[in-house]
């Protein structure tokens, strides 16, 4: 069966380059460019539509880059095949790392397009963690699976992050979300962007209006003594007595 590709660049000159290289590669390899992409975003929204087997990514891109692209997509059970091309050399090292099928350098040649193509057959390990690990710039989103779908919801839109049991609460002014992922991870990367206030509470510092005093007897937790006042939200999140400093540093 022929391999559906979606290729992701923000030159329209670039997409056309590899388009004409993979026409050069379909003798050899059966092959169906399913759609193409200008950033990230577009990408896995083509993702979402189903189908993609391969995906060929530019790095530097607006909106979210390559690497991004490659953390999302590897929170999905079952992501297509990653192909990074790029004119810069720099970031090879990082793309193995993260466990991508080839790196290629731009201009690209049919040859050693169609290799990477090969490469991409078997199929390759979970690399979640090897991307969490290695990508040297954070996440401008988190990214919610909803129905086999990938939900992007933008960082500058949450709330707060709540974890309960084994799920994480994403609270934005529209609606809830539920994904899995570490409360403690998502702290290391995005410390100054939230703040803790309860040992399962993270908070949007963009999203605190104040706090106020709040009795003990009401919140059911003996060492609340604070509630956060969030913009845009009626609901009051209660500040833990371990976490009370951040009511002074605020």
């Amino acid at each position: 069966m022929s391999a559906r590709i979606l290729i992701v660049d923000d030159e329209a000159p670039a997409l056309k380059r590899l388009t004409d290289v993979l026409d050069d590669c379909r003798e050899e390899f059966p092959l169906i460019i399913a759609d193409t992409a200008a950033n990230g975003v577009e990408a896995l929204e083509a993702v979402n539509n189903g189908g993609i087997d391969i995906v060929i990514t530019d790095i530097r891109m607006p909106v979210m880059d390559g690497i991004e692209v490659a953390r999302h997509l590897a929170r999905m059970d079952h992501p297509p095949k990653l192909i990074f091309a790029t004119a810069y050399d720099q970031y090879a090292v990082q793309a193995f790392e993260l466990n991508a099928v080839d790196y290629l350098l731009k201009p690209i040649r049919a040859e050693r397009l169609l290799a990477a193509l090969k490469k991409a057959r078997p199929p390759k390990p979970a690399m979640a963690d090897a991307v969490a690990a290695t990508a040297e710039a954070r996440r401008r989103h988190f990214s919610i699976h909803e129905r086999g779908k990938i939900v992007l919801v933008p960082l500058e839109e949450v709330a707060y992050l709540r974890a309960e049991q084994k799920y994480i609460t994403v609270r934005t002014l529209a609606r809830e979300h539920l994904m899995e992922d570490s409360l403690t991870r998502i702290e290391e990367e995005f410390g100054d962007a939230f703040m803790r206030v309860h040992r399962n509470t993270l908070v949007a510092r963009a999203f605190v209006a104040g706090f106020e005093r709040a009795a003990a007897a009401e919140d059911g937790d003996a060492g609340v003594h604070w509630v956060v006042v969030l913009r845009g939200l009626a609901e009051r999140l209660p500040v833990s007595r371990r976490q009370q400093h951040v009511v002074r540093e605020f």
